[in-house]
């Protein structure tokens, strides 16, 4: 399930992933989120934090999750993973390379650090 992390800057958006992540968790919860967000500042600064395993997420919503990377692929400005998961904080920091914007991974206990970062004028 994904749900909207509540109490950040106005413009990042985030969310936290528990348990099984499907399509419709993403259809109804990150999409229009997203969109919203760069609608009001013309990019996006998103924050993911996984509380579940990768491995948790459907094939349904690995689709869609691509579908919203390209979607959006010109309005990432900055994108921060949260997870315990060594290989996701690895991908994230790698992601920097695909993207116009900066990705970086964070460990849990590091999650202020990311919001800092994520709010931070490079």
């Amino acid at each position: 399930m994904l749900t909207e992390i509540t109490g950040l800057p106005d413009h990042i958006f985030g969310v936290r992933a528990t348990g099984e992540v499907t399509t419709n968790d993403l259809k109804d919860v990150l999409l229009p989120g997203l969109a919203r967000t760069f609608d009001r500042f013309g990019e996006i600064r998103y924050l993911l934090v996984l509380d579940t395993e990768v491995k948790n997420f459907t094939t349904g919503a690995w689709i869609q999750d691509v579908k919203a990377g390209l979607q959006n692929f010109t309005k990432w400005k900055k994108i921060a993973v949260i997870s315990a998961e060594k290989s996701v904080e690895w991908f994230s920091d790698f992601f920097t390379f695909l993207t116009p914007g900066s990705a970086k991974g964070f460990r849990p206990e590091e999650i202020e650090k990311a919001e800092l970062w994520l709010a931070a004028e490079d």
